[in-house]
Order: C-alpha cells, then sequence, then structure tokens
C-alpha cells in the first residue's frame, strides 16, 4: 500500500521542523537594534530632565525586564544612572535591566552599550557637554580619537562610576 504524497509531505516538514528546533542556539539571530524601542517626544532623562528626543544621534536606552524603559540624552547620563539606578529612579536596580543600548557615533545605529568602545576627552561634545562617545569597533575608535583629538579609548567595564562626574568637570 502506498502512503498519500501529501502524508508524507507532512511526515518530512514535521522531520525537518524537529531537528531544527534541536540546533545549537549560536546560530540564533542576534537581537536587533528594532528591539530597542525608541524615545518618545515627551521622555524625559531620568538623569538631567532634558527631552530626549531632541537629540537622536545621542540617545541611549535602557530596557528592563518588564518591557519598560528609560531613555538618556547621552551615554555620560547612562552610566551615571548605571551607576547608581535607585538615585534617579526609585525601585529601579541593574539586576532588572534586560539590554542597554547608545547610539554609535558614526553610523548612528543602535549598539549594545557593553561592547561599545567610549572615546573620552574629545574635542566633540553631546548635549550635556563632555561625553562619553560611543563606537561599534576599535578600527573606528582609533580613526576618532586620531581625528577629534581624543584623550582615551575605553571599554564599558573600565568606565567608573567617578568618570561621568569628572567628564562634567572637564578632567579629561
Amino acid at each position: 500500500m502506498r502512503l498519500p504524497r501529501l502524508f508524507l509531505a507532512a511526515l518530512l516538514f514535521a522531520w525537518v521542523g524537529m531537528v531544527a528546533a534541536q540546533a545549537p542556539q549560536s546560530f540564533a539571530k542576534p537581537v536587533l537594534a528594532s528591539a530597542i524601542p525608541k524615545p518618545g517626544p515627551k521622555d524625559l532623562c531620568p538623569v538631567c530632565g532634558m527631552l530626549v528626543s531632541k537629540y537622536p544621534h545621542w540617545v541611549a536606552t535602557i530596557v528592563y525586564k518588564d518591557g519598560h524603559a528609560h531613555h538618556f540624552d547621552g551615554a555620560k547620563d547612562l552610566l551615571k544612572f548605571w551607576f547608581d539606578p535607585p538615585k534617579y529612579a526609585a525601585g529601579h536596580s541593574r539586576e532588572q535591566m534586560a539590554r542597554i543600548a547608545v547610539t554609535d557615533y558614526y553610523n548612528l545605529q543602535r549598539i549594545d552599550a557593553k561592547t561599545a568602545l567610549y572615546v573620552i576627552g574629545s574635542d566633540v561634545l553631546g548635549p550635556m557637554g563632555h561625553e562619553f562617545v560611543p563606537l561599534a569597533n576599535l578600527a573606528d575608535a582609533e580613526e576618532f580619537l586620531k581625528e577629534h583629538k581624543g584623550k582615551r579609548i575605553l571599554r564599558f567595564d573600565q568606565i567608573t562610576k567617578e568618570m561621568p562626574l569628572q567628564l562634567d568637570d572637564g578632567k579629561f
């Protein structure tokens, strides 16, 4: 007895689905920048109170596990918040954060804040003055450093709680 072709096709389709479900997670697509919400016209930076949407080239965002987000007018204010969330938003903590993103200086794309590189001490000012200028890769960071008289390139984990305040004081 011959099985109908439709049944065989369905069986093959089910088998392919099971194999795909067992594929290693390393083939999963990375989180896209579109997964980071854009600030609305009335979103205020929780650190300085400025309207974030006025500065789209500098937007930084923290997305929480429950889906809500805080937007900042630059990486510097995001970092101030990062080091002391309860100071700026009661009841918030790092443990509640799902993703953090900054805007790459050159391509204006949202990038992961923890993998970005930051140039400090440059002649480029952000909305709040001296800024951590985010860049997606080392080649761009080195180019920016040279072109804009930057002092130093930092990884996220090299930034200390004092550095954003030192930038405010022009110490870099």
